[in-house]
């Protein structure tokens, strides 16, 4: 199977990328965020406040999660419940950090991932998939962007949206965000030796599709 991993810092576009990588070069996009984040609803469904081991261990101990694909569109269904409507709601993107934390939890999704590319070709995006996930893969980028590009990015995509953060609270958060994903024990935000860098910042999303399909199509 010919597998690409895309991971990145948080806001740089990989889901906006990957999307357009599968459509051009006809392959599934598997989107490792969505599954956490999916993990993340069902969590904040039975618990209150930040996860501990034991709130972990016994989400583990119920958790049954499934990754369909509907008109070419990844669909995770957890417990049998299909998240899809609020997998971007910002309780649930302050959430995904800390729930996703723990390498127990990580374990699980590593396992419907690497099932998955074993018998998929297959674009990969979400955090350490070219480091620890697909260590194989035949091409692995790894996406970033300055910070105040990445705060004007959501910014614009927020604007006129009830409760809209302004921008410099954007860019106060995405700044914490990063310093803890770099700091987290399991899953920091690191790229693989082999990965190629992709620094976005002044680049439209055409310009970067470009400059990635010619790497592959050299690595294929």
């Amino acid at each position: 199977m010919f597998n690409i991993t895309i991971d990145g810092v948080a806001g740089c576009g990989k889901s906006s990328l990957a999307d357009e990588l599968s459509r051009r070069l006809n392959l599934k996009k598997f989107n490792t965020g969505m599954v956490y984040r999916a993990i993340t609803c069902e969590y904040l469904s039975r618990f209150k406040g930040k996860p501990d081991k034991e709130k972990i261990a016994k989400l583990l101990s119920l958790l049954n999660v499934d990754v369909e694909f509907k008109d070419g569109k990844q669909v995770v269904f957890v417990n049998n419940h299909d998240y899809s409507n609020v997998l971007r709601d910002e309780e649930v993107s302050n959430m995904t950090p800390y729930v996703s934390g723990y390498d127990e939890l990580r374990e699980k999704v590593r396992e419907i991932q690497r099932n998955f590319a074993k018998n998929n070709d297959c674009i990969m995006e979400g955090r350490d998939i070219g480091q620890v996930v697909l260590k194989d893969a035949q091409v692995k980028l790894f996406l970033t962007a300055s910070d105040e590009v990445r705060a004007k990015r959501r910014f614009d995509q927020m604007k006129g949206k009830e409760n809209c953060p302004t921008f410099e609270e954007i860019l106060v958060d995405i700044k914490k965000r990063d310093d803890e994903d770099r700091k987290r024990e399991h899953g920091a935000m690191i790229p693989a030796k082999d990965a190629e860098i992709i620094d976005n910042s002044n680049e439209t999303l055409d310009q970067t599709v470009a400059r990635c399909i010619k790497l592959i199509k050299e690595r294929r």
